[in-house]
């Protein structure tokens, strides 16, 4: 047996929807950021390749982070 409890939307903004906005709006701007990032996109492209072409440009899949930010990060 199901119980189901619904509560309808009076509309009613609560001090936390209030003070959790501008934090909210900042996490947006940084996940777009970083999905911008032609880095991010590179890892992307790579993963969406097979493993018989990573082999033919010399990369293994679990190398993959690695090799892109190989000039910024000592991983």
């Amino acid at each position: 047996m199901a119980h189901i409890l619904s509560h309808p939307n009076t509309g009613a903004f609560h001090l936390s929807d209030i003070l959790m906005a501008p934090l909210r709006a900042v996490g947006r701007f940084f996940i777009t950021v970083m999905e911008q990032n032609s880095r991010v996109q590179l890892v992307e492209r790579l993963n969406a390749k097979s493993d018989a072409e990573l082999a033919k440009i010399g990369i293994e899949r679990d190398e993959i982070v690695h090799h892109v930010f190989r000039d910024l990060y000592y991983l």
